[in-house]
């Protein structure tokens, strides 16, 4: 590769770095070009997976700020650089996983932290982001349902007892 093209390459590596939520780390090694074609349709434009000889993705990282654990790319790496929504592209490498045992997640970082392959699989077990909102919304609501009930209950008692009261008073008359 000529320098110009690793500096291009190192270029718009640092870019994605910079623009990603997270980043995963796979190791893609027996996956065929087909198979790695269905796992980037899979991200459904989530994520740009991208293969790099590992030196040039150091090189990238280390110009974007993201620190990078040792050994993390070693052999055949692949990256997943997620723009949209984190667990949907986890959740797309796991199923993938399951089918082609050949992918092999390495871990990631998301938010400047460090996740381990077990951190992945809990962030691919994440509901998403809409269901998650609706779920809160959904919370939100009966909390206001409750507290219109309870608002509501003393102006209902005192109208129960004023009709308890007129009625017994209509008994009272009528007897």
């Amino acid at each position: 590769m000529a320098r110009t093209d690793k500096s291009a390459a190192i270029a718009e590596l640092k870019e994605l770095f910079e623009r990603s939520n997270a980043v995963l780390f796979t190791e893609y090694r027996g996956l065929t070009v087909g198979e790695m074609k269905d796992l980037r349709r899979s991200f459904q434009g989530e994520a740009v997976y991208k293969v790099a000889k590992n030196t040039l993705m150091k090189i990238a990282a280390q110009q974007a700020g993201v620190e990078v654990p040792e050994g993390i790319l070693a052999g055949p790496s692949a990256v997943a650089f997620v723009t949209g929504e984190a667990p949907a592209v986890a959740k797309a490498m796991k199923n993938f996983a399951k089918d082609h045992e050949n992918l092999t997640v390495k871990g990631g970082i998301m938010e400047g932290s460090w996740l381990s392959e077990d951190g992945v699989k809990k962030l691919a077990e994440l509901e998403s982001r809409d269901t998650l909102l609706a779920k809160s919304a959904g919370v939100l609501k009966a909390l206001l349902y409750k507290t219109a009930y309870v608002l509501n209950a003393p102006a209902s008692k005192a109208v129960r007892t004023a009709d308890a009261l007129r009625a017994k008073k209509e008994e009272e008359a009528a007897a």
